[in-house]
C-alpha cells in the first residue's frame, strides 16, 4: 500500500493537528468539514503554528510554505473518498463516525483504507458497519497532535496484517512514535490516564482536596506536568466523560462509574478551556478554581 494522498474528516483541535503533521511529511491533505467557519479556523491555526515553528527553527519558511500548499479543504464529503489514506477525526460519537463511513461509502476507492482517530469506541465494531472491515484501523493521534510523539495503532478482528504495516510505516514518515494496543475499551493510554482524571474528580467531590491542592499534589508528588483536573480541562471534560461511559459499559466494572461532579459540570455546559468554564475559570487572565 501506498499512500500519496491524506482525507482527514473534521476540523477541529485533533483534525487540524493531523492535516498540520501529514502536510509537514509531504503528502497532499484534504480537509473537511460539514462547517466553512471550522475550515477556515482550522487553516489559520495551521498558519499560525507553522510559523511558530518557523520562529523556534523547527522549519524553514520555505518548508512552512509547501506545507500549507500541500492542504486543500472541502465541504463534500464525497470528495474525501479519493484520498489513498482517510483519517476520521469527528466527535466522539459512534452514530457521527457511523453516518460520516456511511455517506463514505459510494464515493470510496477500491484502494483507500479507513481509519478513525477514536480515543475509546470499539474499531471492531467501527469496521463491521463499512465495506472494508480489513482496510480499517483506529489510528489515535494524541492532542496537541503537532507536538506529542505517540500514535496508538488499534486493529480490528478483521484488519489485515498489510494495513497494520501500512500504517506502521505511516507513523514513521510522521516522525512519531506507534503504541499497538488491542481493540478494547480506551485501548492504552485513556484505559489508564481517563481513570485518573475521574478518580481526581472523586477526590474533589468527596472533599479530599481543592482543585487547587489535588492539580499541585500531582504535579509535585507524581512530577506530573499538569494536574489531572487541568487536564481534564485541556481535553475536554465532555470526551472525558464520554470515555469513562464506554469504559463503564464495556467493561461493566464499577471502577468505571464517572463521577457525579464530572457528570454535573457536563450538564453545565462547563466543559474545560473550550468554553472557558470547568474545573478552572479561564474567563480573566489567570486560570481560577471553580472549587
Amino acid at each position: 500500500m501506498e499512500f500519496r494522498t491524506v482525507g482527514v474528516i473534521g476540523a477541529g483541535q485533533m483534525g487540524n493537528g493531523i492535516a498540520h503533521v501529514f502536510a509537514a511529511a509531504g503528502y497532499e491533505v484534504l480537509l473537511n468539514d460539514i462547517s466553512a467557519e471550522a475550515l477556515k479556523g482550522a487553516v489559520q491555526r495551521i498558519s499560525g503554528n507553522t510559523a511558530r515553528q518557523v520562529s523556534k527553527g523547527q522549519m524553514t519558511e520555505a518548508e512552512r510554505t509547501s506545507t500549507l500548499a500541500r492542504i486543500r479543504t472541502t465541504q463534500d464529503l464525497g470528495e474525501i473518498g479519493g484520498t489513498d489514506l482517510v483519517i476520521e477525526a469527528a466527535t466522539e460519537r459512534e452514530n457521527v463516525k457511523d453516518q460520516i463511513f456511511a455517506g463514505l461509502k459510494d464515493s470510496l476507492e477500491a484502494h483507500t483504507v479507513l481509519t478513525t482517530n477514536t480515543s475509546s469506541l470499539s474499531i471492531t465494531r467501527l469496521a463491521a458497519k463499512t465495506d472494508r472491515p480489513e482496510r480499517f484501523m483506529g489510528f489515535h493521534f494524541m492532542n496537541p497532535v503537532p507536538l506529542m510523539k505517540l500514535v496508538e495503532l488499534i486493529r480490528g478482528i478483521a484488519t489485515s496484517d498489510a494495513t497494520y504495516q501500512a500504517l506502521l510505516g505511516v507513523v514513521g514518515t510522521l516522525g512519531k512514535t506507534s503504541a499497538s494496543a488491542e481493540d478494547y475499551p480506551a485501548f492504552i493510554v485513556n484505559r489508564v490516564l481517563i481513570p485518573m482524571i475521574n478518580e481526581a474528580a472523586y477526590a474533589l467531590y468527596e472533599g479530599v482536596g481543592n482543585v487547587a491542592s489535588i492539580d499541585s499534589a500531582l504535579k509535585l508528588g507524581a512530577n506530573h506536568p499538569l494536574g489531572p483536573l487541568q487536564l481534564g480541562d485541556f481535553i475536554g471534560l465532555d470526551t472525558c466523560l464520554a470515555i469513562m461511559n464506554v469504559l463503564h459499559e464495556g467493561l461493566a466494572d464499577t471502577k468505571y462509574r464517572p463521577c457525579p461532579l464530572l457528570v454535573k459540570y457536563v450538564e453545565a455546559g462547563w466543559l474545560g478551556r473550550k468554553t472557558d468554564r470547568g474545573f478552572y475559570d479561564y474567563r480573566g487572565d489567570i486560570p481560577v478554581p471553580t472549587r
